[in-house]
């Protein structure tokens, strides 16, 4: 008996529906023209940790349960005697999601944590950068469900930057447009 192999929700849509709109939508002649996700960047800065390191441990602990995915630490480059921070003090955590964890946390992102955030109006649709990225932001990171409420001693905001392989905004925004990103109507 052979096992099949778990394909996201997402990236299955991506590849029955949204790959045959965009390519219509904008005329590509090459399957690989075709705008497609890359990576996405989860980013929690720290600044707390300079005072207590365990905030820091339980902020990457945190962003872990969130990403399904180790954290990185990100270190202090320089020492700032304003701030009391030395060069290599822990100030913050990453993580890089690619291939199926990525469509697994994009589908909870927009499923599951944007519709728990407090006078949520929709995502800005200018936060692009010109090449096709999008970066958006939390001030809490309990609305993902993998955070328990009553564990937390302090609430994190977050950075969420989705890279794609479209060379212009125009592109990007139609392709998180077809993954059902709730963006504002200008």
């Amino acid at each position: 008996m052979a096992t099949e192999k778990y394909t996201p929700r997402l990236k299955s849509d991506y590849q029955a529906r949204i790959r045959a709109e965009l390519k219509t939508k904008f005329g590509y002649t090459n399957e690989m023209q075709i705008p497609k996700l890359d990576k996405i960047v989860l980013n929690m800065g720290i600044g707390e940790a300079v005072a207590d390191s365990k905030k820091a441990n339980a902020a990457l602990k945190d962003l872990t349960a969130i990403a399904g995915q180790k954290a990185v630490a990100t270190k202090a480059r320089n020492s700032i005697a304003g701030f009391k921070l030395r060069e290599g003090m822990v100030i913050g955590g990453k993580v890089t999601l690619r291939g199926d964890q990525m469509y697994e946390f994009l589908d909870r992102f927009i499923t599951i944590a944007l519709p728990r955030v407090k006078d949520f109006r929709g995502l800005k649709g200018t936060s692009f950068d010109g090449r096709g990225n999008y970066a958006t932001g939390l001030k809490e990171h309990i609305v993902f469900p993998e955070i328990n409420y009553d564990q937390i001693d302090q609430m994190w905001g977050m950075d969420i930057v989705v890279c794609t392989t479209a060379k212009t905004d125009e592109e990007a925004k139609a392709l998180l447009t077809e993954f059902k990103f709730p963006f504002v109507k200008n």
